[in-house]
């Protein structure tokens, strides 16, 4: 039985990861489960362009994206449904703070998109790869479409 369902999304995609918010919570209300939506925020610092950029340009952003979050879980599921999901902007590589949170909280399943293949990644993204292939829990993957 799955207790907590870990959502992935770029909110710079917001329309097109909508359906994957659906997918998950679909699946966490199969159980009653948890649903837990994640987004990560580049961490800058780490990089080169990090010389640029002070700690609150940081923090803005993760405050920024925590607002984007937000919307775009309630426009997937509706402000009822957004009320009961918690939501986790992170900041780092993707992959590993996908990873991060989903031990964290306990994840049973979590949920990411992956956009059609191209020559480049043939079959999943290289994050969404990373994901499946190191996570400790069952990984749910929702195509994009074309």
């Amino acid at each position: 039985m799955t207790k907590t369902v870990l959502c992935a999304v770029d909110i710079n995609r917001s329309e097109e990861e909508q359906k994957i918010v659906k997918q998950a919570a679909k699946l966490a209300d199969m159980d009653g489960a948890q649903l837990d939506v994640i987004s990560v925020v580049p961490d800058y610092g780490a990089s080169v362009v990090g010389a640029y950029f002070q700690d609150h340009h940081v923090a803005t952003a993760q405050e920024t994206a925590g607002e984007h979050l937000n919307a775009l879980v309630e426009s997937a599921v509706g402000a009822e449904r957004n009320k009961s999901v918690r939501h986790v902007v992170a900041v780092g590589k993707v992959y590993q703070e996908v990873l991060k949170a989903a031990k964290l909280c306990g994840a049973d399943l979590i949920v990411i998109g992956a956009h059609d293949p191209d020559l480049k990644d043939y079959l999943l993204g290289p994050n969404a790869a990373r994901i499946v292939r190191h996570s400790e829990c069952s990984v749910f993957v929702v195509r994009h479409d074309s």
